[in-house]
């Protein structure tokens, strides 16, 4: 198996804690994995994206996906979705959260940011089959907790089948990620299926 994935979305929002859990699971699996985070401004909402490479070969030189490369991309706010989609491969996947994050600048230029023009984009140029959108709004309100979307949008990554990883391959990886007292609702999470 080899794949190449993009995580992206907004600061605050797990990318970099899915991440870790796609990395954990293959690796307990005894695949190769490399990864890189690009965080930025994370921490003022801005954007974060991860790579992930996964194989079973020995051959693996760089973590960084190149154009055209990634078999998905998961993404947890829609700008920053299609922001990504250069990386994207000919036939590739993309999860993403319905729900927008309004951009600092956009706030204090007062503009308005809803995302669907961005899901509007997303549904033109992504084959329907290949393009999975999750209502994250939906999903914190029956949760109850906005914390764990990035989980939300990993459990419906793994059920497309895209990822190459089972349900029972992130439950293993999820008491070595993710602390004793957030299991719980985070195993929830990744089973929500909306």
């Amino acid at each position: 198996m080899n794949k190449n994935i993009i995580l992206c979305g907004v600061g605050g929002q797990g990318t970099v804690l899915a991440s870790k859990l796609i990395a954990a699971s293959a690796m307990e699996k005894g695949m190769k994995v490399m990864s890189a985070e690009t965080i930025g401004m994370a921490q003022r909402g801005g954007n974060v994206f991860s790579n992930i490479r996964i194989s079973d070969e020995d051959e693996m030189y760089a973590p960084m996906i190149g154009t055209g490369q990634a078999d998905i991309i998961l993404g947890f706010e829609p700008g920053e979705t299609v922001r990504m989609l250069p990386f994207l491969k000919k036939d590739g996947y993309v999860i993403t959260n319905l729900r927008a994050v309004k951009p600092t600048t956009a706030t204090l230029l007062g503009s308005t940011y809803g995302g669907s023009e961005m899901i509007g984009y997303l549904k033109s140029v992504i084959p329907e089959d290949h393009l999975l959108i999750v209502d994250g709004t939906k999903a914190i309100a029956e949760l109850g907790n906005p914390r764990c979307l990035n989980v939300v949008l990993l459990g419906a990554a793994v059920r497309t089948g895209a990822l190459g990883l089972t349900e029972a391959d992130i439950l293993e990886a999820m008491p070595k990620v993710i602390k004793p007292k957030f299991l719980e609702l985070n195993t929830s999470a990744f089973k929500y299926a909306g």
